[in-house]
């Protein structure tokens, strides 16, 4: 059988331990820091956990220009604590989920506020808002038995240098093995995926130009720069 094209080569992160992680996919947990629920308008208190999906291609290196993408005026940023899963399951207990984790990385939800807004107000999906091309910067994966486990610890977003979000993981709704055990009730997790924890409150709007840095305590920064729109 002959190919029609050549497939897409995969998605692959750096660890700091000088291994390759290959992404496989890419789930993000909405809301789950409840001053960042409040300022999207949702009752943190009323909500169980959900996520949406991107693609892995989506993931780019701490060190990337990532473009203003298109039909958007009000491109923002998420600064979030990322979950390297390192071996599957399925229905997972979160007494056990721990187990399955390779390693934190510091991330970026990158989000086109008004699409997805707009979207959410007519009850639409969220694609079009949040699986944007490079829209989920990634730093360098730290290997559980490098940093442990994070429970808290801050974490900080900077644009230009200004302080913009500043929280601590302690404040997470929804606690990392809690958040691996619930998407494990919906799909069985796989090495290979990678699950954004939440955005603490501050998200705003980037311009082309911008430097944007994300730092938790432990582990390495992930920084990006927001690049022209791209024309091809």
């Amino acid at each position: 059988m002959t190919l029609v094209f050549k497939p897409q080569a995969p998605t692959i992160a750096a660890a700091s331990n000088g291994e390759a992680f290959p992404v496989r996919r890419v789930f993000c947990i909405g809301r789950n820091y409840a001053a960042h629920a409040r300022e999207m308008g949702r009752d943190p208190e009323r909500e169980a956990p959900f996520f949406f999906t991107k693609w892995a291609e989506t993931v780019v290196p701490t060190g990337a220009t990532v473009p203003y993408p298109s039909e958007t005026a009000n491109f923002h940023y998420e600064a979030e604590l990322v979950v390297a899963i390192g071996k599957g399951g399925r229905d997972i207990a979160a007494s056990q989920a721990l187990d399955h984790v390779y390693g934190y990385a510091t991330g970026l939800d990158m989000t086109r506020r008004d699409l997805q807004l707009e979207a959410r107000e007519k009850g639409r999906p969220w694609d079009t808002g949040k699986n944007v091309e490079q829209s989920s910067p990634l730093g360098l994966i730290h290997p559980v038995d490098e940093v442990g486990h994070p429970e808290a610890g801050r974490i900080a977003l900077t644009v230009n240098g200004a302080v913009r979000q500043d929280a601590d993981l302690a404040e997470l709704i929804w606690p990392v093995a809690d958040v691996i055990a619930y998407v494990s009730r919906f799909y069985r997790l796989e090495p290979g995926d990678l699950i954004y924890t939440g955005t603490p409150a501050g998200v705003g709007a980037v311009v082309e130009g911008d430097t944007v840095v994300v730092s938790i305590a432990g582990l390495s920064d992930c920084a990006i720069t927001i690049g022209p729109p791209l024309r091809d």
